[in-house]
């Protein structure tokens, strides 16, 4: 090709890269244009799903069209055996790379969109939480497993590495073997935590007690779940240990829980009069889910005093506990105020005086 008003002469191969290099940037315009109605057309609709959806897909998507641009039009340039050789090493890298990216932006926007969908926040979240706990595990196999198919087909892209790859494959027993054996903490408790995506012994905002910590559950990997302590504390605890120990789980099948407070007074207390004050306070805090409240005397303590247990119901752990301090108080200053007699008290017993003794017998001075 012959360029006018210049005495320079290109290679044929030139028009066509610029022909390449037009579409290109035809493209790009297009999926520009495109995506700016896409988002312009999201803002307008009240749920979020779409939102998400173009902004996880946008860039793959736009590098996805060039990549098969530009491997379609590959055969068509007629470029030199050597410039030949590196596009197709190019193309062979970045195919592979560019769908593997493709499939992970889709895979995270569908966990985006489930974690919109499912709120945890709601107050009866138990299906919420369920899904929420699947979806998170299953993304993380998903991410783990596409990163090493993408790797692994961009390296077998490359004749050597094939090669290389296909020589290794007969001792490829024995080295699994080896790692297998190394590795044998790890992959317990990346089986471990397959397992528990499906049989789900926890759940994200789970509560649970372990290690003697009450907590929340708020995240689980692959290998480890980060429990978060009341105290604001993170308690990272290995996977295998939820499958192998015993825990606590108060929030298994539901979030409601019963809350028991006890008080230990003196027995001549006026038990029925207490009992009337804390029905009277629990129905009276907005903490009570209505479902059931109760007073019983449950032991005699060898101190001289007795066990007072009262129940209550709350929609959740959290405010079962708030709910227990407030009644705690509450019946304290009542017992303060217009019952102190029931407080504990210490008795004394005054031993029993000796008989008297008999008077002398004035025969026995005789």
């Amino acid at each position: 090709m012959r360029i006018p008003y210049l005495d320079v002469t290109l290679p044929e191969w030139t028009a066509r890269l610029g022909g390449v290099l037009l579409v290109v940037l035809v493209l790009a315009l297009v999926h520009r244009s495109l995506f700016a109605v896409l988002r312009r057309i999201a803002s307008r609709t009240a749920t979020k799903t779409d939102d998400i959806l173009i902004a996880r897909l946008g860039r793959p998507t736009f590098w996805l069209m060039i990549g098969v641009a530009l491997a379609a039009s590959g055969p068509g340039l007629d470029l030199p055996r050597y410039w030949e050789t590196i596009w197709q090493r190019a193309i062979g890298l970045l195919t592979p790379a560019i769908f593997g990216w493709m499939l992970l932006a889709a895979l995270t926007a569908y966990r985006d969109v489930s974690e919109v969908r499912f709120d945890i926040s709601a107050t009866d979240n138990l299906r919420a939480r369920r899904r929420r706990t699947r979806i998170s595990i299953l993304h993380r196999i998903g991410v783990f497993v596409l990163v090493m198919l993408t790797v692994m087909m961009m390296l077998m892209s490359i004749p050597s590495v094939r090669t290389i790859g296909v020589t290794l494959a007969a001792s490829a027993g024995v080295a699994g073997l080896a790692i297998g054996a190394a590795a044998q903490p790890a992959l317990k408790n990346v089986i471990a935590g397959i397992q528990m995506a499906f049989t789900e012994p926890i759940r994200i905002d789970d509560v649970v007690i372990i290690d003697n910590e009450w907590g929340r559950i708020e995240d689980i990997r692959l290998t480890y779940v980060v429990v978060r302590i009341w105290d604001d504390r993170r308690l990272v605890v290995p996977v295998s240990k939820f499958l192998e120990n015993s825990f606590q789980n108060w929030t298994r099948e539901t979030s409601a829980l019963l809350g028991s407070v006890f008080w230990y007074l003196d027995p001549a207390a006026d038990v029925p009069r207490i009992r009337a004050k804390l029905e009277e306070i629990v129905r009276a805090n907005p903490r009570w889910d209505q479902r059931f409240c109760n007073l019983q005397v449950t032991d005699a303590k060898p101190d001289g005093t007795m066990e007072l247990r009262g129940l209550m119901t709350a929609k959740d752990a959290s405010t079962a506990f708030d709910l227990r301090c407030d009644v705690r108080e509450a019946i304290y200053a009542f017992i303060r105020d217009e019952m102190p007699e029931a407080l504990p008290r210490e008795r004394f017993m005054r031993a029993p005086s000796a008989p008297p003794s008999p008077p002398p017998d004035p025969s026995a001075h005789r």
